[in-house]
């Protein structure tokens, strides 16, 4: 069966969308807004005396160092700013891969994030939080302390998963919206695309096994928003915007979520002639 809107030109394509859709210039613009979003953000919870609770991924990471550089510029303090993060790779043993490993999602915003930012302006480890394999309901119960999520910050896979949440055709759209976080397997496919983008190609060395914030969490956010920038994102964002909401590409399901924003690329926007 053939897919008409992953052939829709860049005016189809936001015409109408069922998921919103900002094009933007280039990868960097992407990235700048992301971060300046989650700046802006914290930077008025903190005057109302408030918590800022985001949910963050390992990918995209373009963010980051924007992120960073307006912290320690701007003198924004993160003491009251909860960092969730989507997900994290695991072993056979389902246990998170150490800290070491080269595609650990910790050892990734250790790295990057948390030992980039100034010591007097960045959260305590405490406030640093990845799903855990050993007690998966751990993050609803954080949420819920928290009062909710503000921001949830992520991409879109292959599959069109967000998070890890790989398809399941068999469930519902309200089955797959319910999901919460949890340990399991990565489809193929997943694993074939990061190793294409972490391993070069090495796709027997990708992890099996991750455990993933749910969709439930992702939807409960107040906000979701969504970076696009590589060349197979033009298929993914079509079927994003345009496919029927269905747990087969579980990106459709935030088609109904009251505002949720896909930042996408005119490399994106645009297909090859």
């Amino acid at each position: 069966m053939r897919h008409e809107y992953y052939y829709y030109t860049k005016a189809q394509l936001l015409d109408r969308p069922r998921l919103p859709v900002e094009v933007m210039a280039d990868n960097d613009a992407v990235f700048r807004a992301m971060a300046r979003e989650m700046a802006d953000e914290i930077r008025r919870k903190n005057a109302l005396g408030e918590t800022t609770v985001f949910i963050c991924p390992v990918g995209p990471v373009g963010q980051y160092p924007y992120f960073v550089e307006l912290v320690n510029r701007e003198n924004i303090s993160l003491k009251n700013v909860w960092f969730l993060n989507m997900d994290e790779y695991l072993t056979d043993e389902k246990e998170w891969v150490d800290k070491s490993h080269p595609l650990s999602f910790r050892g990734f915003m250790d790295r990057a994030v948390y030992s980039q930012i100034r010591p007097d302006l960045v959260m305590g480890p405490e406030q640093r939080v990845f799903p855990d394999p050993r007690d998966p309901e751990n993050m609803g119960r954080v949420i819920e302390r928290l009062g909710g999520v503000d921001i949830c910050f992520g991409g879109i896979g292959i599959n069109g998963h967000v998070a890890f949440n790989e398809a399941q055709d068999e469930l519902t759209p309200e089955q797959f919206r319910a999901l919460p976080t949890r340990v399991l397997e990565i489809s193929r496919e997943t694993r074939t695309a990061n190793a294409i983008g972490d391993l070069n190609g090495a796709v027997d060395d990708m992890p099996r096994w991750c455990v993933t914030i749910g969709m439930r969490e992702i939807y409960g956010a107040r906000k979701v928003r969504l970076g696009c920038f590589r060349g197979w994102h033009r298929a993914v964002v079509r079927h994003a915007a345009h496919g029927e909401a269905s747990a087969h590409f579980p990106v459709t399901l935030l088609q109904e979520h009251p505002d949720a924003l896909l930042r996408i690329t005119e490399f994106v926007a645009n297909l090859p002639d």
